[in-house]
């Protein structure tokens, strides 16, 4: 556990061995730095708050790329800089958190280190804290494949802009939290997904076993809500299930990509194998989107994202 007296360099040691709580003293340490580069380059007002919040998310996922301990300050301070000219270029309203260029480094990446210390546990509790509509645009954008507006739009039913003012909303919530909680300690949320990722490769594969309807009876309320891409709506799980054995019997085949799961949400990507005597039989992958309750599938609504058509 950090303490008022670290130094620095001690605390980015400390975080990038797995410390959350290091994190926090950290940030809290040069905020009042990084609101003041957001200042002096976008006046006051909410883009100035928007790019001190985005540098310190940036900071959680990106902190196993610094080097050099000692220049954390310059550093977190280049990302809300860069954050902020982004957003003084852009035409309109914009997310920010990917303008930060990668530093050189060949220790582990801020994906390897989220995996293997206990800020990824507060990564996901944090996630967790939030609202079911804040929670699903955020594990869309940061924790899935789904990433561009356009797309999580599609997938959530809600417009651009409320994917915009959701996503603004998460990061400000995650921030506060980030500055507040981060010297608790969360249970192993790594465990969570992995348990959750091993139950969704076996129902596929208990489907490819012709035990698709057993599956789904046993991980789905006999009440489910399943809704297909063109936004049809039905109640039940046989129409679900015939689905399935449809697609079977075509040659259609799955592969989980990766899944995620915060509180009641749990978003399942994977690769459709259309069969080999027909390659384009079915698009590239689709998305399961589940609202579960007490731990089961209450509501499916499946999603086949298309290739974006911009960067943002």
């Amino acid at each position: 556990m950090p303490s008022v007296d670290s130094s620095d360099a001690d605390l980015v040691r400390s975080v990038q061995s797995g410390d959350a709580a290091g994190l926090g003293a950290l940030l809290g340490r040069h905020e009042a730095g990084m609101r003041a580069v957001a200042l002096s380059l976008l006046g006051y007002g909410p883009d100035a708050e928007d790019a001190v919040q985005d540098a310190m998310l940036t900071a959680v996922r990106r902190i196993g790329e610094l080097r050099d301990p000692h220049a954390v300050g310059p550093w977190l301070r280049m990302i809300v800089r860069n954050n902020c000219r982004a957003r003084l270029r852009a035409p309109g309203p914009m997310l920010l958190g990917d303008t930060t260029p990668a530093l050189p480094s060949t220790g582990p990446t801020p994906e390897d280190v989220l995996e293997e210390t206990a800020l990824r546990d507060w990564v996901w509790h944090a996630v967790g804290e939030l609202s079911e509509p804040l929670r699903l645009v955020t594990l869309l954008r940061y924790f899935t494949g789904v990433t561009s507006y356009e797309q999580i739009a599609a997938l959530c039913g809600v417009p651009v802009g409320t994917v915009r003012s959701r996503l603004s909303q998460a990061r400000g919530r995650l921030t506060e939290a980030l500055r507040k909680t981060a010297d608790h300690a969360y249970d192993d949320a790594a465990v969570v997904n992995e348990a959750r990722r091993r139950e969704a490769e076996e129902i596929l594969t208990a489907a490819r076993h012709g035990d698709f309807a057993l599956a789904v009876r046993e991980h789905w309320w006999p009440d489910a809500e399943f809704v297909i891409p063109n936004g049809q709506r039905t109640s039940g799980l046989d129409f679900m299930i015939r689905g399935m054995e449809k697609d079977l019997t075509d040659g259609v085949r799955q592969r989980i990509r990766q899944v995620a799961t915060s509180g009641d949400v749990l978003v399942w990507e994977a690769d459709l194998i259309s069969p080999p005597d027909n390659p384009e039989h079915c698009p590239p992958g689709v998305v399961w989107l589940h609202r579960l309750r007490e731990g089961r599938i209450s509501r499916l609504r499946i999603f086949h994202p298309q290739p974006a058509r911009s960067t943002d």
